[in-house]
């Protein structure tokens, strides 16, 4: 079970696409944003909370069938982290969490590059994407499982 933690632009979709590739089931909130309308970032409060329960629920039927899950989406605090934690707690599941450190000045750069041709290229307004960055928490190993993915790998 991992949950992928990092910044838009960070290269979460792409790693998360490699580990679905591998045999992992790939619930991801930008996909689900994308199939319910929403074409912008933020995406509203209400429906943030309605894809999370969604996720929520998935992953719980998911991880109680047995399979190996890999959640996408930023996970930008630590409480969104702790969230899934304590819903896994339950099923004794500790998730691993992956981090892609990457510089800011590449995230900028992948954010500025976006067109909203798709669910992992939604456009980004330069001061939303400024916000994301300097209000990121940085997962540590206190939180547990941690596996750090630094650029040019992320």
């Amino acid at each position: 079970m991992i949950l992928m933690c990092g910044p838009a632009g960070s290269g979460k979709s792409t790693y998360a696409r490699g580990l679905e590739r591998d045999g992992y089931v790939l619930l991801s909130f930008d996909d689900e944003a994308w199939q319910r309308g929403h074409r912008d970032h933020p995406v509203p409060e209400d429906a943030m909370q309605s894809i999370h329960e969604h996720l929520q629920n998935r992953l719980t039927e998911l991880v109680t069938s047995g399979a190996r899950v890999v959640v996408d989406t930023s996970f930008w605090s630590k409480s969104s982290r702790d969230r899934y934690r304590d819903l896994l707690a339950p099923l004794g599941v500790t998730p691993t969490i992956y981090y892609l450190d990457t510089p800011t000045g590449v995230l900028l750069e992948r954010i500025g590059a976006r067109t909203n041709a798709g669910p992992n290229d939604v456009h980004v307004a330069l001061e939303q994407a400024h916000a994301y960055i300097n209000g990121f928490q940085i997962p540590t190993p206190d939180e547990g499982p941690l596996h750090v993915i630094r650029y040019p790998d992320a």
